[in-house]
C-alpha cells in the first residue's frame, strides 16, 4: 500500500487486511473510515488517504459511525519498526504523552521535542499532541459507552485537561456531545458499577487463540495470574501494575469474527474486562494487553512470507494467524526466563505487593525492580532489576532494541538465550533468532513468528 491508487483498490474491495494500516476520508461528507467500511464506495476524486486517525481528524474529518475507524487494531508497522517513529508511536499508545507531555516523550527517545514533532508529522501526518488527542477521544468514547462514570470524571480519566477541551474534542471527532455518545450506546453494553469495564480487543485477520492461551497457562504465576476453564472457553486473568494504580484484566479465549462486510477477512475481537483502581490507566492497560496478546500483528504479511517456505508452509496452513505473545511486565518475564516457574512463584510470595482488593486467586502484583534489586542482589535477576531500577536499562515499549540488547549482554549472568527471549517477549522484536538455531534469512523480518510455529509443532508432536 505505497500509493493512493492501491489504497483505493483496497477500499473498493472493502479489504479488512488494511484496517488500521491506513484510513480514507471523503471530502463531500467530511467523514473518515477504515478500508473495510460497508458504506457505498465514494468516487476516487473525493477520497483522501491518511496514515493515522489523528491525521484525518486534524484535517477536519470526523469518525464514521458505521465502521468506527477509531476502534481498529493498531498498525503492525509501529510494532515492527525500531526507529524513532516506531518507538514514539509505541510510547504514545502507552500513554506517555498524557503522563509526561511531549518533553517527556522526547527525553525517552533521546531527541528534542522539535525533532520528534518533525519526524512524526512527516511520517504519519500528525504530531505527538494530535496523536495523543485522538487516543484520548477513543478512550473517552469507550468509557462513555461502557461505564456509568459521571461525564466529568470521564473527561479527566481520558487524559483531557479541561471539560471544555473534552467537550470540544468529542463533538469534533464524533459529531455528538458526550451525553449523546452515551445515550447512543446499547444499555446492555453498559457495565454496572464495580463490575469492570467491558472491552472488545480487536485484531486483524485470523487469530490462533488456543496457542496463545496454552502458552499463558504454562507460564501462569500463582497469585499474579491464572487461566481457568476448558480449552476453547478459557479465561486468562492477571494483575497489572499501572502508572496511576493497579488493575485486574480478564480476557476470554474465544475469538469473535467480525460480521460479514463483503470484504476480505476483516478479523474479529477478544472479549475482555478491566477492573481499575484509577480509570486514567485505561489507555495504558489496553495497550499492554494488546502487546501481550499480539493483537496488532499483521498475520497476512507474516503468513505470506513464512508460508512461501517449504519447511513452514504446512505449519502456516495448519495455524494461520499464529501470534508471538508479548509481555505486560518486563521484570516478571525476566524472572520466568532467569529463575524458572518455581523461582518466580517464590518471588511473588516473598516480595510481591498484596492487592488492596484481591480477586479470587489473584492476590499480588509482581515485585518492583527496586525491591528485587535489593533482595536478589548478586543474582542475574537482581542485577537486571538493578539496571531497570536505576534507569541504565529500559525495556519499555519505546526502548531502543539494539541498545537494550547490548546492555543486557553486558550484565553478568544474562545468557544469550535469555537476551533473545527478552527481545522477543518484552521488546516485541518480530525477528529474533535464538542462539544455536539456524533460521533462513528468507524468513526475515518474521523469525520470531517462525520460532512460534516450530515450537507449537514440536509441542503437538511431543
Amino acid at each position: 500500500m505505497t500509493d493512493d491508487d492501491s489504497r483505493y483498490e483496497a477500499v473498493r474491495s472493502r479489504d479488512g487486511r488494511f484496517d488500521g494500516v491506513f484510513f480514507f476520508a471523503v471530502r463531500t461528507t467530511g467523514i473518515y473510515c477504515r478500508p473495510s467500511c460497508p458504506a457505498v464506495t465514494p468516487k476516487r476524486c473525493n477520497v483522501r488517504f491518511f496514515r493515522t486517525a489523528a491525521a484525518a481528524q486534524g484535517s477536519g474529518f470526523r469518525a464514521c459511525r458505521r465502521c468506527r475507524p477509531d476502534a481498529v487494531p493498531g498498525s503492525a508497522e509501529w510494532n515492527v519498526r525500531a526507529d524513532v517513529v516506531g518507538r514514539a508511536m509505541r510510547l504514545i499508545a502507552d500513554g506517555v504523552v498524557d503522563r509526561e507531555g511531549v518533553t517527556g516523550l522526547a527525553a525517552r527517545l533521546g531527541y528534542s521535542p522539535r525533532q520528534v514533532q518533525r519526524q512524526l508529522t512527516g511520517e504519519v501526518g500528525a504530531g505527538p499532541v494530535a496523536l495523543a488527542r485522538a487516543q484520548r477521544a477513543h478512550t473517552a468514547r469507550t468509557l462513555l459507552r461502557t461505564t456509568q462514570l459521571p461525564v466529568t470524571e470521564i473527561a479527566f480519566a481520558s487524559g483531557f485537561r479541561s471539560i471544555r477541551q473534552f467537550n470540544d474534542t468529542i463533538r469534533e471527532v464524533y459529531a455528538h456531545t458526550p451525553t449523546e455518545v452515551r445515550e447512543a450506546a446499547p444499555r446492555s453494553r453498559r457495565a454496572a458499577p464495580g463490575t469492570g469495564i467491558p472491552l472488545r480487543l480487536a485484531h486483524r485477520g485470523p487469530y490462533q487463540a488456543a496457542a496463545v492461551f496454552d502458552l499463558l497457562a504454562r507460564e501462569a504465576v500463582p497469585g499474579v495470574e491464572e487461566v481457568t476453564g476448558t480449552p476453547g472457553a478459557r479465561v486468562h486473568r492477571r494483575t497489572l501494575r499501572l502508572p496511576y494504580g493497579t488493575g485486574v484484566a480478564a480476557v476470554h479465549e474465544r475469538a469473535h469474527p467480525s460480521g460479514p462486510r463483503g470484504g476480505t477477512r476483516p478479523g474479529g475481537w477478544l472479549d475482555a474486562t478491566l477492573r481499575l483502581t484509577d480509570p486514567r490507566d485505561l489507555t495504558t492497560a489496553v495497550h499492554r494487553l494488546r502487546r501481550l496478546y499480539d493483537l496488532d500483528a499483521d498475520p497476512f504479511a507474516v503468513d505470506a512470507r513464512l508460508g512461501a517456505d517449504p519447511r513452514l508452509a504446512p505449519l502456516v496452513a495448519a495455524r494461520p494467524g499464529l501470534r508471538s505473545p508479548g509481555a505486560v511486565d518486563p521484570l516478571e518475564t525476566a524472572a520466568r526466563v532467569l529463575a524458572g516457574a518455581a523461582g518466580t512463584e517464590r518471588l511473588v510470595r516473598r516480595y510481591g505487593k498484596a492487592l488492596d482488593a484481591p480477586g479470587g486467586t489473584l492476590t499480588h502484583l509482581f515485585p518492583e525492580p527496586s525491591v528485587l534489586a535489593e533482595e536478589e542482589a548478586g543474582t542475574p535477576l537482581g542485577t537486571l532489576a538493578a539496571a531497570l531500577a536505576d534507569g541504565r536499562l529500559r525495556l519499555d515499549p519505546g526502548a531502543d532494541r539494539d541498545e537494550a540488547r547490548r546492555l543486557m549482554e553486558e550484565l553478568p549472568g544474562i545468557t544469550p538465550a535469555a537476551v533473545a527471549a527478552l527481545r522477543a517477549r518484552v521488546l516485541g522484536d518480530p525477528d529474533v533468532t535464538p542462539p544455536g538455531t539456524d533460521l533462513p534469512e528468507a524468513w526475515r523480518p518474521w523469525r520470531s513468528y517462525a520460532v512460534a510455529h516450530l515450537r507449537v509443532a514440536e509441542e503437538l508432536n511431543a
